[in-house]
């Protein structure tokens, strides 16, 4: 026991490694571009204003959306989806496996799930305890079920879902931003140090590498930043582009996608002076999603709207919502 606390003590100060490097990175880029290019190489004061003013409006910008990246909590299931302390109970005194899968069906019975696991059955985490909400998944690295997991990003040691995923979208849009901007503005000092027209100094190992690095970086990042957001028009996560959601009647990759234009108000909100600001719009709780084929939630008029299914005030786990669903369907024990 004591040595599987200390690889797990040692296995999350490790996670943080690709942080510090990061951090590093952005830290050294800071020094090299406002004290060796801009106090010590330029001469122009208009320019360098200039040029302080706009890089310090990226730097805070790529800073506060990186540190909601990472200290975002990622958001689990709400306690309608966890067993009860009577139903796990019931649960674990229960041998029979059938009887146990029963239980189980009932609690689901009061939620509102569309998705499958791949052999049909609803989805439930036996390590969690918990009916999986659509769209979420168990991260084994965060030891937890993330609502609308995307990935476990190592670059912000946390898991990218429903609570930050528009930060960590915005992270890479200030990201690329930050390497535009100084990529444009030590071009044409790194062409000046390179034939020499400057003299030699710590200045211009500095504004060298500043360019490589800028520019290695963005390319990196505009692949990355392209990707998702090619997934946020389809609205998917990362997962479900690998492996399509799977619903009653069947899988269907595009399962959630409801339009451009609300695929966007899923994820950034629907006041778009706030879409750039790292302050958490993004709609609904997390727990349901529309679906672009409404027939199954016509089908189970409560839960056709999600406003109809919240958590009741005072904390009840049923909430008075009672709605069937086929109790054939059976439970897969696992993640």
């Amino acid at each position: 026991m004591a040595l599987s606390r200390g690889l797990r003590c040692c296995q999350r100060v490790f996670s943080w490694i690709p942080v510090l490097i990061i951090t590093s990175v952005v830290l050294w880029s800071y020094y090299a571009y406002v004290f060796e290019l801009c106090l010590f190489t330029l001469t122009n004061t208009l320019e360098k204003v200039a040029y302080l003013l706009v890089f310090h409006v990226c730097f805070v910008m790529f800073s506060w959306t990186y540190w909601k990246s990472i200290f975002t909590p990622p958001a689990s299931p709400c306690k309608k989806f966890q067993l009860s302390y009577s139903d796990k109970q019931r649960y674990e005194m229960e041998e029979r496996p059938d009887a146990q899968k029963q239980i189980l069906v009932e609690i689901a019975k009061k939620l509102p799930i569309f998705t499958r696991a791949q052999s049909g059955a609803i989805r439930f985490c036996d390590r969690c305890q918990v009916l999986k909400p659509d769209r979420c998944h168990h991260c084994s690295v965060c030891e937890t079920c993330v609502l609308k997991m995307d990935h476990h990003c190592p670059w912000v040691n946390n898991c990218v879902g429903f609570s930050n995923y528009k930060f960590f979208l915005l992270f890479l849009s200030y990201s690329m931003l930050y390497c535009v901007f100084i990529a444009a503005t030590v071009f044409q000092y790194f062409l000046k140090f390179w034939v020499g027209d400057l003299p030699n100094g710590p200045a211009k190992f500095h504004v060298l590498f500043l360019m490589f690095v800028a520019l290695m970086f963005f390319v990196s990042l505009m692949f990355l930043f392209g990707y998702h957001c090619w997934l946020v028009a389809k609205n998917r996560s990362t997962l479900e582009a690998f492996s399509a959601p799977v619903f009653v009647a069947g899988p269907d990759r595009n399962g959630f996608n409801v339009g451009i234009r609300r695929n966007l108000q899923q994820v950034f909100g629907e006041d778009r002076r706030l879409w750039f600001i790292p302050v958490f719009t993004s709609q609904g709780n997390g727990h349901y999603f529309p679906l672009k084929n409404r027939s199954s939630e016509s089908r189970n008029p409560l839960l056709a709207n999600e406003d109809m299914w919240e958590e009741s005030d005072d904390g009840s786990e049923d909430g008075g919502l009672v709605e069937d669903q086929d109790p054939s369907v059976t439970i897969e024990m696992g993640e």
